[in-house]
Parts: structure tokens; sequence; C-alpha cells
């Protein structure tokens, strides 16, 4: 299977995303040529240390490069002040200078952390991205947003910090486990409901075949969701137009995740899958698109073995006003009004700026009701 190359056009600050089999092998001979002495330091998690960094420390000791390597625990709940603090600090301890490189080895939460370690160190080191998981390969890793959540919500500090490079090893997604990938899909998904139909009717046929490991369509569906983020982000970098389409689902997303802990009782991509399925709903209660779309959205979903409902979630949740009210700690409030990615149909997202704030509490209230009556089968 070939390698895949897609560029991110950021002017002098452009790299490329390299999607293939094989790239964490590779990886020594694939970052030297960025690298102005043989060092690297390396932060990752302790279940991609356990499964990879033998791997990664033997690439780039074939090219004499020398690697030191910081592992933190894994999961969301590393991506706060704490870790990054200790980042920081290590990384100074490694006496890594400006002209060096660090490597983000691990799934969203570590390249979030690692980006922003790497933005604020010596005001700016530059950073390669090898993203682990499905949803850090077509999403996270791509496109230089960093940071770090807080109590107040998620992803409220950080920075835009643009990798120099990033490698998306297909075979790593042979060792994730079926509900991190699915988690991943949800981002996958979310490129063709907000602007590709064709897309997302090539992932209703090929995604099942997908999930059970097909590593061509796997490397398919990872390039063309960088090739739709990347497009974006060269002409919308921080946000101030078309790259608020990415938030398909999030405002939603962001709310349900801080209501159940940013623990595992939701996952980031579930959020997504979620937020989409009433992005889509409330869509459609305002006349936006046809009745049959989110019910679409949400069989397609099922089918693959996804959340799709409140209904899906473990656990309390709070009350309908009060994930409002969650809603409204999110980043991409303006002047206190909501902002939510709504659809006129597949493929067809927009930014909305008035969506009165009633309607999505009926939303909200219905989808809380439903819960309460047990699992949508």
């Amino acid at each position: 299977m070939s390698l895949n190359v897609v560029n991110v056009d950021l002017g002098s600050r452009s790299y490329e995303v390299r999607i293939g089999r094989g790239l964490i092998s590779q990886a020594g001979q694939q970052i030297a040529p960025l690298l102005r002495r043989k060092k690297v330091a390396v932060i990752t998690d302790d279940t991609v240390a356990a499964r990879h960094l033998m791997d990664l420390a033997k690439a780039f000791e074939n090219e004499g490069i020398t690697m030191t390597a910081l592992t933190i625990p894994p999961g969301e709940s590393s991506k706060g002040w704490e870790q990054f603090a200790r980042c920081v600090e290590w990384l100074l301890e490694q006496k890594i200078e400006r002209r060096d490189v660090v490597v983000a080895f691990g799934g969203g939460v570590v390249g979030d952390l690692v980006g922003f370690a790497s933005a604020v160190l010596r005001r700016g080191v530059r950073f390669v991205q090898i993203p682990t998981t499905l949803l850090a390969q077509v999403d996270s890793s791509v496109g230089g947003k960093t940071g770090i959540n807080t109590a107040q919500g998620k992803n409220l500090v950080g920075a835009f910090h643009q990798p120099s490079l990033v490698l998306a090893d297909i075979d790593v997604l042979a060792t994730l486990q079926p509900r991190d990938f699915l988690a991943g899909y949800g981002e996958v998904v979310k490129y063709g409901l907000l602007g590709d139909a064709d897309f997302y009717d090539w992932l209703e046929v090929n995604a099942p075949a997908m999930a059970q490991g097909h590593a061509s369509l796997q490397q398919y569906a990872v390039t063309r969701s960088v090739e739709m983020k990347a497009g974006i982000v060269s002409r919308d970098e921080t946000e101030e137009g078309e790259r608020a389409l990415l938030n398909l689902g999030h405002t939603f997303c962001h709310a349900l995740e801080k209501a159940t802990g940013f623990s595992d009782r939701l996952l980031h991509g579930e959020g997504v899958a979620i937020g989409c399925a009433l992005a889509f709903e409330l869509s459609q209660r305002l006349g936006l698109c046809a009745q049959e779309v989110p019910s679409r959205v949400r069989a397609h979903l099922r089918t693959m073995g996804m959340k799709t409902d409140l209904a899906d979630i473990l656990g309390d949740l709070p009350s309908a006003e009060a994930l409002l009210a969650l809603m409204g700690q999110d980043k991409k409030v303006i002047d206190g009004k909501l902002r939510f990615v709504l659809a006129r149909g597949i493929g067809q997202a927009f930014v909305a700026e008035d969506v009165p704030h009633d309607l999505v509490l009926g939303l909200l209230g219905d989808a809380l009701a439903a819960r309460r009556q047990g699992p949508i089968s």
C-alpha cells in the first residue's frame, strides 16, 4: 500500500501529513531531515509506551538519533495543569532548545498536551505528531489546535501551534480496542456530514469493513478526512469563519463531556457522534432539513454500534437547563450567543449564531425524557 501525503498549506509554516503503513518503524528517517542535532524528546502515555515505544526507539536508534522519553497516565484526566506543568518541566530538564524537535506520540490527549507544551516552551519549539488513534489521525493531530482542560470547561486554555510533520501509521489502528476505534469514527463521519455527501455515502457502504480492520479502506478514510481538514485549516487557520464547521456536534459534545467529568463514561468521539445526531435533530426542528435526514444519521451510527443518544450514556446526567448552561461556557460562544453548526442536509453544514435557547432546551429535555424511558433499541 502506497504512502499518501496531504499538504497543509500555511505558507512558511506548511507541513505534510503522511499516511500509510509502517510509519512508526520509519520515524527516524522521516524525522531526521527536520533535526539540526540528532536528538528528540518524546512524550507519550503509559498505554502507547507499552505497545509501541520500543519500536519508535529502534527507529530513532537506526538513524543515530538520541531519544529521551516521558510517559504520562492515559486518559482525558491527564489533559490538565498538572501534567502540562510536568511536561514543560521535563522538557526543560532535557535541555530542549528552540532548534530541537519534540515528538507527541499518542492519541488526542497527548497531542493536545504536548503541542501546547511545545508552544510555550522557549516561546515555541517545533514538534512532530505521531498520532496513535483514529481520532487523532483524522482530527486532533492536524491543524495546530493545542490546549488543556480546566475546571471551567474543555480546551479553554491553549494555543495555535502547528506541527512540523504528522506521521499517521495505519498499522497502529489494528491495536485499538473496538470502542476506541469507533470513538475515532465519530470524527470521520463528521467530515462527510459537514461537507462531503459522497464521502458519507462511501462510509455507509465501507465503514463496517473498515471497522473490521480493512487497512486500505482505513487509509482512504483517514486520507479523505485529513484532506478535508487540511483544506479548511489552510483557508481559516484560527477559526475566524469556515473552520468553525469542524465543530459540528461539538457544542453538545463538550457539554456532555463536562457533565460526565471528562471520564470513560463518554469518550470524545462518542460525544461527537451524539452531538452530530442532536445537531441534525435540531436542524430538522428548525425546518432546515427533511425529517428523514437525522434518522439516516442515527441509523448509520447505530449500524456501526455507536452511541447516538443521551440514553446511551451510563450514569446520571444533569437537567436540560444545566446542560444548556454548560454550553454557555464553550469557546464558541460569542457575545453570549451559542453558536451551533447546523445542516440543510448531509454534507451541507453551516454556522448559526441565532438559535433560540428554548428550542435547544426543548431538544435536550426530550432527549433526557427518552433516556428515562430506557435505551433506544
